[in-house]
């Protein structure tokens, strides 16, 4: 599904959210933009999260620390440094406004040496969120993102997580594809409620995020 970018503003952002529609251009160099509403959808069971004997050891290494909006600018320059992106300028400041009206959010891995090592942004709306994009600068950093996105994704109410498209890597976390019917039924109910991606969880320690993990991968309402 394709359209013309005339006009796109923050507020028309979150109304094709609410439709089950985003936005991508073909390049970062290429100004225009496009709407896609994809006939499978990719989306992440929150309880259905794959966390690999290999991710499990990264994760209680401990030689990084996670925070969430910290570097909302960083994560999103990040996730547009590659070859092949279509995060354009426009699209860039789009989700910057969101951010900055609370829409937008962030979740940042870092270093021990504090560098910005991987990360992955996406938009909140609802008890929906739609994720865009992740980075990785350092081995796994963008699974341990990943892992501690759909933590707090559980902790603070969401029912959605909407990957947009299924890739083999987010397969061999768990994601899966639905149709599109399906996905626009689940979005519908997930705008429905309230979830809060800010509240506080007070729970960032690695044996908490993967305890919580374990019980809902053994819940009797586990769909992963």
């Amino acid at each position: 599904m394709k359209d013309t970018d005339d006009g796109i503003t923050p507020e028309l952002l979150l109304q094709a959210y609410m439709s089950g529609i985003f936005p991508m251009a073909e390049s970062r160099d290429d100004p225009e933009l496009f709407w896609v509403d994809p006939r499978r959808r990719g989306v992440f069971p929150l309880d259905g999260f794959h966390i690999s004997r290999s991710l499990r050891r990264a994760l209680k290494r401990g030689d990084y620390s996670v925070t969430t909006d910290r570097d909302f600018t960083g994560v999103l320059e990040g996730c547009a440094d590659r070859d092949e992106t279509w995060i354009n300028d426009e699209i860039a400041e789009l989700y910057h406004a969101l951010h900055d009206r609370g829409h937008a959010h962030s979740l940042e891995v870092w270093s021990e040496d504090g560098q910005l090592v991987g990360g992955v942004y996406g938009v909140a709306l609802g008890r929906a969120f739609f994720g865009e994009s992740m980075f990785s600068r350092r081995r796994n950093a963008s699974k341990i993102a990943l892992a501690w996105l759909v933590d707090r994704l559980a902790l603070c109410g969401y029912q959605l997580f909407d990957t947009q498209f299924l890739t083999p890597h987010l397969a061999s976390l768990g994601a899966m594809e639905i149709p599109r019917a399906r996905y626009h039924a689940e979005l519908a109910e997930a705008l429905r409620g309230a979830a809060d991606f800010t509240r506080p969880t007070q729970r960032q320690e690695i044996g908490g995020l993967l305890a919580r993990h374990d019980a809902r991968q053994s819940s009797p309402q586990s769909t992963g």
